[in-house]
C-alpha cells in the first residue's frame, strides 16, 4: 500500500494539524510501502506571502515533523517544488477537470472570501494540484483531516474520469480520516475549526506553544452553560475538549465523559491542559535542535526528492502516453539491440 499526503507550510502547525494529519504521517511509515509526505510550498503561493518567510515556515514546518517523528528512513519525505512532476500532471489532468467541480469547493469560497483583493487563479486550481500530489504517486491512501474530505472525493472523480477516458492508468485513492480528533476546533470560538490564520492567538494551541501558554489558553478556553462535561450538539466547548482529550489519550468519547462525570469545568480543563502539554512536549524538544541545522535539512529534502522524482516520473510517462502527448514510446531505442 502507498501512503500520501501533504502540508503546507504556512505559519505555526497547531493542535489540530497535529492531531489530524502529523500523527496520522507517523503511524503511516509503518503500514504503507512507502509512505510519502511533502510539505507543499506551491500551495502556499496561492495566497498572497512573502518569500523569505515561505522558506523559513518550510524549514519550520520540515523541524517539526522530523521532531513528531517522521524518519527519512522509513518514509519518502520531501518539498514539492522540487518535484516537478506535480505541475505537470496538474496540467495533464485538467483535461478531465470540470470548471464547475473546482467552483463548487468550499475551501476556495472560503478563502476568496478572506482574499478579496487578489483570487488568484493558483487558488482557483489548487485542489487538481492537489489532486496531482497524490494521483502522481498512485497512492492508495490519503490521511487527511475531515476539512479535506471534499478535495479527496474530487481527486478520486478526476482519477476515475481520466481512466474512463484514457485508459486504467491511474489509482483511486481512499481517504483516512482519524476516528477521533477529526475536527479539532478553536478554544474561543468552538465553533470554527482551529486555524493557522483564522484563529485569534488565545484560541489556537500551537505545537511550540509553551507549557504555561498551553495551559493559560486551556483555562480561558470558552465552555458552555451547565456543569456536565458530556459530548453533545448544545455544547460544543465541551465537546471539542472532550475530542482534544480523547485524541490525545488515545481513548474513546465515552471513556472520557465516565472519567469526568463528576468533576467541574476548572478541573476537566486543567486535564485537558496538562494532557496537551505531555503530548507535546517530545516534539517540542527535539524542534530546536533540529531547525537549526538548515544544511540539514536541505540534505533530507534533496534526497527525498530524487526517490520522489523517481516515482513520479513513471506515472507521468504512462500519463503522456495515454493522452497521446509527446512522442510515442518505442520498444526499441535508436541504436539499441
Amino acid at each position: 500500500m502507498i501512503i500520501f499526503s501533504g502540508i503546507q507550510p504556512t505559519g505555526r502547525k497547531h493542535l489540530g494539524n497535529y492531531i489530524g494529519a502529523i500523527t496520522q504521517y507517523v503511524a503511516g511509515q509503518d503500514r504503507a510501502d512507502p509512505a510519502i509526505y511533502c510539505i507543499v510550498d506551491l500551495h502556499a503561493t496561492t495566497v498572497p506571502y512573502d518569500a523569505a518567510q515561505l522558506r523559513g515556515f518550510t524549514y519550520d514546518t520540515a523541524a517539526v515533523l522530523l521532531a513528531a517523528g517522521l524518519d527519512p528512513d522509513r518514509c519518502l519525505f520531501f518539498r514539492q517544488g522540487d518535484v516537478p512532476e506535480h505541475t505537470e500532471l496538474c496540467w495533464l489532468l485538467s483535461s478531465v477537470t470540470s470548471w464547475g467541480d473546482l467552483n463548487r469547493m468550499t475551501q476556495f469560497k472560503e478563502k476568496s472570501a478572506q482574499h478579496r483583493e487578489r483570487v488568484s487563479a493558483g487558488l482557483f486550481i489548487y485542489p487538481l494540484l492537489q489532486a496531482a500530489d497524490v494521483l502522481v504517486y498512485r497512492a492508495d491512501e490519503v490521511p487527511v483531516g475531515d476539512d479535506q474530505r471534499q478535495h479527496v472525493e474530487l481527486m478520486r472523480e478526476i482519477a476515475r474520469s481520466f481512466n474512463a477516458r484514457f485508459g486504467e492508468v491511474l489509482v483511486v485513492p481512499e481517504h483516512r480520516i482519524p476516528e477521533v480528533g477529526a475536527r479539532i476546533m478553536d478554544l474561543q470560538f468552538p465553533e470554527n475549526r482551529m486555524s493557522t490564520t483564522a484563529s485569534s492567538e488565545q484560541g489556537a494551541v500551537y505545537i511550540l506553544d509553551e507549557p504555561d501558554a498551553i495551559r493559560r489558553k486551556f483555562k480561558r478556553a470558552v465552555a458552555d452553560s451547565g456543569r456536565d462535561i458530556v459530548r453533545r450538539g448544545d455544547k460544543p466547548g465541551i465537546s471539542n475538549l472532550i475530542d482534544i482529550l480523547a485524541a490525545v489519550r488515545e481513548s474513546s468519547h465515552g471513556e472520557i465523559e465516565r472519567e469526568f462525570a463528576d468533576s467541574g469545568y476548572g478541573a476537566f480543563k486543567e486535564a485537558v491542559a496538562e494532557a496537551v502539554v505531555e503530548f507535546l512536549a517530545p516534539v517540542r524538544e527535539r524542534y530546536g535542535l533540529l531547525r537549526a541545522d538548515e544544511d540539514a535539512l536541505e540534505d533530507v529534502f534533496e534526497a527525498g526528492a530524487e526517490k520522489a522524482r523517481a516515482l513520479a516520473s513513471g506515472t507521468v510517462a504512462d500519463v503522456r502516453e495515454a493522452m497521446g502527448v509527446g512522442p510515442a514510446r518505442r520498444l526499441i531505442r535508436r541504436g539499441g539491440a
